[in-house]
């Protein structure tokens, strides 16, 4: 477990009875109302000194399970649903532990804005950009923190799938987007630490689950919507109601909207909040008249909506890379980013695990990619040109326990978009990998590429590397940036850059 860091001091801190007013919440008994609360979190392995413990009801074990090691740890109070004190009431046993308890109908719905209010409501300090989409957080993100660090005003903080970063300090992340109560220390840590511009991912399992409670963005971001984690939202419409969700006036004040997609499109009409559209292909404020493409960036030369072109360079290739700029140069117009630093900012980026090359001088191109939805990998896989009479060879696994119906698709079109497939394990977390396996291997019926299949990853990656020759490409898609593989619920260290490495150590 990796510690979420919290502010070095909160200047007001709120006692009991406080939070227990502003938030219409009620004490369980006749508890202390001036008990000082100083941080609040929800994981009782990271409870601190005078913490709210938030005990909230789970899918398979109730937080208050946990409040005997959350008060060893210096918890001072609970807040918890009613459901606890009906066992108290029945047994006359103390579940609690002598801690003084919050009570409240729906203790997660509150958790957001009683965690802003522990650590002073940061965000009321910072500028806060949160982007949403199936694909190109991670990646628009990184371009659209790029340039705001550009500015002479500006120090930027960044939260997301490859972690968070305070100034020029990197931490790991457990989630895209963090519990509420994490979030929340977070902000107050890195305006503590003079930042005052974030940028952050905003995932549907965020926005359903209530992790950006208690924050409106002053800008948020749609990228675009395609299948994924249909195991948790059910349906595309659950799915994409959710994203919407984030384009409300209770979640954001303004939107950058991507209009390539119909769920973009759809967004934008329904849309309760000023709306700036972008769009390579459709009729938008923002538009891209031409993309140049050399040496692994692109220029893309942009329309701002006034007749007026702006040269913009993008230091990543792809056409859904020229997508995700054009996202982040309209956020930036939209903070009043200057044109000259806009159009210039973005044109050094390194996204760890997105389209990053991998190059010890081998006569062949490898490039490693976080593409785990049908959409992400038929983009990718389109997006690089192998040199004449060269060969597309991929290696793609997919994650077990999420979306089952993916899986052929992602195999089909693997199959159809390249020359040679070799079908791996990803992440296959409790399930059977060669079920997996299998799964993808079904959509592949009736294409003609050469399929194998390989299931250890290290051995698939070894083998594409092995395959390859001169002017061919080689795509590891699914894990990028990621550590470790899951497999029987263990993390195994894994990395698809460093075995790459090897594999072209073995082959040098």
């Amino acid at each position: 477990m990796t510690a979420t860091p919290r502010p070095a001091t909160i200047e007001m801190p709120l006692t009991l009875g406080q939070i227990a007013e502003r938030f219409g919440l009620r004490l369980f008994r006749d508890d202390d109302p001036n008990l000082v609360i100083t941080g609040i979190t929800l994981d009782s392995r990271a409870v601190r000194p005078g913490d709210l413990f938030a005990a909230l009801p789970g899918e398979h074990t109730h937080g208050a399970t946990f409040i005997e090691q959350a008060r060893e740890l210096g918890a001072v109070a609970v807040l918890t649903d009613p459901g606890p004190m009906g066992y108290a009431d029945r047994t006359g046993v103390d579940y609690f532990h002598g801690l003084p308890v919050l009570v409240a109908e729906d203790p997660r719905a509150a958790l957001g804005a009683v965690s802003a209010a522990v650590y002073g409501d940061p965000a009321a300090g910072l500028t806060v950009i949160g982007i949403t989409g199936t694909n190109g957080k991670t990646t628009t993100a990184a371009l659209l923190a790029a340039g705001l660090s550009k500015t002479s005003d500006r120090r930027v903080g960044v939260i997301g799938t490859t972690g968070v970063r305070i100034g020029d300090e990197m931490l790991p992340s457990a989630r895209t987007t963090p519990e509420a109560t994490d979030l929340h220390a977070l902000l107050a840590v890195m305006r503590e630490r003079g930042v005052n511009v974030v940028v952050m991912e905003v995932s549907s399992h965020a926005l359903v689950l209530g992790r950006v409670d208690g924050l409106v963005f002053d800008v948020a971001i749609f990228t675009q919507l395609s299948q994924d984690h249909l195991d948790f939202h059910g349906t595309m419409e659950d799915y994409f109601a959710a994203k919407a969700s984030l384009f409300t006036p209770e979640r954001a004040r303004r939107a950058v909207i991507g209009l390539d997609s119909m769920w973009g499109r759809r967004l934008a009409d329904t849309c309760q909040i000023p709306a700036t559209t972008y769009a390579l292909r459709q009729d938008a404020q923002v538009t891209c008249r031409e993309i140049l493409e050399e040496r692994g960036r692109q220029t893309l030369v942009i329309d701002d909506g006034s007749g007026h072109l702006h040269r913009v360079t993008v230091g990543l290739p792809g056409e859904f890379n020229a997508a995700n700029g054009l996202a982040a140069w309209s956020a930036l117009r939209l903070l009043d980013v200057p044109p000259a630093i806009a159009d210039t900012g973005m044109a050094d980026v390194h996204v760890p695990g997105r389209m990053e090359v991998v190059d010890v001088g081998q006569p062949f191109v490898v490039l490693v990619d976080y593409a785990h939805t049908p959409d992400a990998v038929e983009r990718v896989l389109t997006a690089v040109t192998p040199a004449d009479g060269g060969r597309r060879i991929a290696v793609l696994g997919c994650g077990g326990d999420r979306d089952r119906d993916k899986r052929p698709h992602m195999g089909g079109v693997a199959a159809l978009r390249s020359d040679v497939l070799i079908v791996t394990d990803d992440n296959p977390r409790t399930e059977d990998p060669a079920a997996i396996r299998a799964a993808m291997i079904a959509g592949t019926e009736g294409l003609n590429a050469d399929i194998r299949e390989i299931g250890d990853r290290r051995e698939a990656i070894a083998a594409a590397i092995a395959e390859a020759r001169p002017g061919d490409v080689v795509l590891v898609l699914g894990k990028g940036h990621e550590p470790g593989q899951e497999i029987a619920g263990v993390v195994h260290p894994f990395s698809d850059r460093e075995a790459v490495l090897t594999a072209l150590g073995a082959t040098a």
